[in-house]
């Protein structure tokens, strides 16, 4: 029996006069573990459980805290908001799944790529200012998003610039949003399908997301804006063991955006990133710088493995924006793919620009390593500049020995680029020229 496994009544009736909720509010403050259908929720894959799941987050909050446990089955929700000593496990075969209507999101200020949106969904999962959290388990978080993204598509399509169609423009739901929180924990738990961003954790310190899985079905060509974790303006996170299969960045520094964007005191460095012993199947990038960042230092990713045409370094260069990224190293990866991939992509990225009538920033890439890189791959990758904006330096490569159907490495405006002991397709090879 599960460790949280508490009461097990499902009440049909959700008012506190009645005799049977006394009993289960009764029962479940001796052990601090509540199961979510002791108030009332039921796991049919139809019926919105919003109400019965945030009323027994409320209850467990009111009793000083404690868990709140999805057990066994299917809970369609909408927006629900985890409170402070309140943690939540979902069990062996529990899935916690997001409504697709959008009334039960209803639209509040949040923050999304780069700023607070006044009127966008809030997450399946919230949780603001919840030091400790726990979240935990072996069950799923489902975004049931194949209706949302074809929608997404739709509209997009339909729009008089396709390709600036901004991500906010359809409404949906992220998987979870965790913010102001430190000492946080999101374990074994599998986000799948989801709406928009999975994980996001905004001004966090001290996260540790262990043995997760994020992921799309493998013949989804395209779920948009799909990230596995966001980092915005977080310190001190640790990704370990983790599996990634997504459509979009799977894990992805951000910040602020936009010609201020370094003034903005909502938008703190993002630093002290650790990704190790994960598996990288799908995705735009392991790790991405952008598309919304500024200050992104001391990031390390090792001991990894990449199963499918992902891009190792993703260092998105916006012409809007004063970026600074350091001391980002990437070491002992495994690669196993041919045919696709990228080992670096740093570069000019325009999706979106917006310099409000100000000069173009200033931009430092500065100590970014790869070592111990082994394995069959796509190709090289790209190292350049935003001309006149961007200062490139100190950019090693070292200990490479990997199969490539692209063999060159395009670099330019780059000082102190250097190869050691990096070997392409059984040969040796020496750094280009990068002037």
């Amino acid at each position: 029996m599960s460790p949280y496994r508490s009461t097990r009544r499902c009440f049909t009736s959700l008012a506190l006069s009645t005799p049977f909720w006394r009993a289960a509010a009764a029962q479940a403050a001796t052990s601090g573990d509540v199961s979510i259908k002791d108030f009332g929720a039921v796991a049919d894959d139809s019926t919105i459980n919003t109400k019965a799941i945030q009323a027994t987050i409320d209850h467990v909050a009111a009793g000083g805290g404690g868990t709140v446990v999805v057990p066994q089955g299917v809970f369609v929700s909408g927006a629900l908001f985890l409170k402070p000593k309140v943690n939540l496990h979902l069990e062996k075969g529990a899935v916690l799944k997001c409504s697709t209507d959008l009334a039960n999101f209803p639209v509040q200020r949040t923050r999304i790529e780069g700023h607070f949106e006044e009127k966008f969904n809030p997450a399946l999962i919230n949780a603001k200012n919840c030091d400790g959290l726990r979240i935990t388990g072996e069950g799923m978080l489902d975004g049931a998003g194949q209706p949302i993204w074809d929608l997404f598509f739709k509209m997009r399509a339909a729009a008089p610039d396709p390709r600036n169609f901004p991500n906010v423009g359809v409404p949906r739901a992220r998987m979870a949003i965790i913010e102001s929180s430190h000492d946080v924990t999101v374990e074994g738990i599998t986000f799948k399908d989801s709406q928009y961003w999975n994980l996001h954790l905004y001004k966090c310190d001290g996260v540790t997301v262990r043995q997760a899985r994020f992921q799309v079905p493998d013949d989804v060509r395209q779920a948009p804006s799909t990230d596995g974790i966001d980092l915005d303006s977080c310190q001190n996170v640790t990704v370990d063991g983790c599996y990634f299969s997504v459509t979009d960045d799977c894990i992805a520094a951000k910040g602020s955006k936009g010609p201020h964007a370094t003034e903005d005191k909502d938008s703190p460095p993002v630093e002290h990133i650790r990704v190790r012993n994960c598996t990288f199947k799908r995705g735009n990038g392991i790790v991405t710088l952008g598309s919304e960042a500024t200050l992104v230092r001391d990031v390390v990713v090792e001991n990894c493995k990449v199963i499918g045409p992902v891009t190792i370094a993703v260092l998105k260069l916006r012409p809007d924006t004063s970026q600074h990224y350091e001391d980002i190293h990437f070491r002992d990866i495994t690669l196993d793919y041919a045919g696709g991939g990228t080992l670096v992509a740093c570069r000019p990225w325009s999706q979106y620009v917006n310099l409000q009538g100000e000069a173009p920033p200033k931009s430092v890439v500065r100590n970014v390593s790869m070592t111990g890189i082994k394995g069959r791959f796509g190709s090289f990758g790209t190292i350049q500049p935003n001309p006149g904006q961007t200062e490139i330096s100190d950019i090693s490569f070292k200990d490479i020995d990997v199969t490539l159907d692209k063999d060159k490495l395009t670099a330019s405006g780059v000082s102190q680029l250097s190869f050691e002991h990096v070997i392409v397709n059984g040969k040796e090879v020496s750094a280009p020229s990068a002037n």
